[in-house]
């Protein structure tokens, strides 16, 4: 993050014109193509503009994006909710192309600090994991359907049909972790991920691919970054509950899936996680978020450590499994025998009662209180 003093402009973006707003006054139109930014690209730089804000328009902005910055201007991506935020703040009610490219830069204008260009590595590879993720909804959707036909010849065409597709799938999944594994970089951290046990494939590709900040923030933020982070919703006397909310979807949804197999069958410390926190009689949903992001933090932990994961032989054992075992032990057959105070300025002035006369236990009982470990 870095502060920002430099003069800027703002593009809105639609599939086939950019209109742009300049901070001295200039307002024109190009087209969203490659000779149009390369353009917008000279125009800018002839206007001294260092930074440049647009509005998320899924991905027409992707590639004016790529070509401003490779002519050595900054580009801040804003989230749609943020410029519409700020239009609901100025309080503006009239809505055109020319007003929002207006809005954009004003918008840009006050932006504080913002983040570094990404790795141009990342966006083929996202895209080409974008189309792994829909050939998976395809083959789900199609199974949905499948129990709807009866005639034969419809149902072979289905079958036929889910078929192919998880060939194409298995295949393009097959051609992205090699491309993964062509950077040595990447191919380390998908290592390092596939060391951790309830991690799979798909699960450290989408963390390679779609999360590469991991390993290189807290474990706070990483949840945050992946939506796992509960917020406060809290006024004056109101205690709300927390929910989680907001980060990368994607991410979230494939760590969810990998927390639910690994806290249930994989992982030993989720498993142990798990069972904790049902033993508080926590709901399953809230159980398996907090083992996402328990998993979130491990992957976190191991690229930031450079090491694979490595078990723990003897997990520790959470004090509240202790006391409720304790609590569920059987009475104590035997009467407890007061002891005198090891510190003798403890216990000043009280007098230690002897323990009181019972008969010897049966053999029944001395059996059992051999057998049974002593539950302090």
């Amino acid at each position: 993050m870095t502060k920002l003093s430099m003069n800027c402009a703002g593009v809105d973006v639609s599939k086939a014109k950019l209109d742009v707003a300049v901070f001295d006054g200039q307002r024109f139109v190009e087209t969203n193509d490659a000779a149009g930014h390369a353009r917008l690209a000279d125009r800018l730089g002839a206007a001294g503009v260092g930074l440049v804000g647009l509005e998320a328009s899924g991905g027409y902005e992707a590639a004016a994006t790529a070509a401003l910055r490779a002519a050595g201007i900054a580009v801040n991506v804003f989230d749609p909710g943020q410029v519409h935020g700020y239009r609901r703040w100025s309080r503006a009610a009239a809505k055109t192309d020319a007003i929002d490219a207006e809005l954009i830069l004003k918008a840009t204008a006050v932006l504080e600090t913002m983040r570094a260009a990404p790795d141009p590595r990342f966006a083929p590879l996202q895209e080409h994991l974008t189309l792994i993720e829909a050939l998976g909804e395809d083959i789900a959707r199609l199974k949905t359907r499948r129990d709807r036909f009866t005639t034969p010849r419809l149902a072979r065409l289905v079958e036929a049909e889910i078929g192919r597709l998880e060939r194409l799938r298995k295949k393009e999944m097959a051609r992205l972790t090699a491309r993964v594994q062509a950077h040595a970089d990447l191919a380390e951290r998908w290592r390092l991920l596939q060391s951790i046990p309830g991690i799979g494939t798909v699960t450290a590709l989408t963390l390679v691919v779609r999360m590469p900040e991991l390993g290189h923030m807290s474990r706070g933020q990483a949840a945050a970054m992946a939506g796992l982070a509960p917020f406060n919703c809290d006024s004056a006397a109101h205690a709300g509950q927390r929910r989680v909310k907001g980060g990368r979807v994607r991410v979230r949804k494939v760590l969810f899936m990998a927390a639910f197999s690994a806290a249930n069958h994989w992982n030993p410390l989720l498993v142990a996680f798990r069972k904790r926190l049902a033993t508080t009689g926590k709901h399953h949903t809230k159980i398996i978020v907090a083992c996402a992001r328990k998993l979130l933090e491990i992957a976190n932990a191991v690229l930031k450590r450079g090491t694979p994961w490595t078990p723990q032989k003897h997990p520790p054992e959470s004090w509240l499994l202790i006391r409720l075992r304790y609590a569920q032990a059987p009475p104590r057959l035997a009467p407890r025998v007061a002891r005198r105070p090891s510190d003798p300025a403890r216990g000043q002035g009280k007098a230690l009662r002897a323990p009181p006369q019972s008969p010897p236990p049966s053999s029944t009982a001395s059996q059992a209180i051999e057998a049974r470990p002593c539950a302090r």
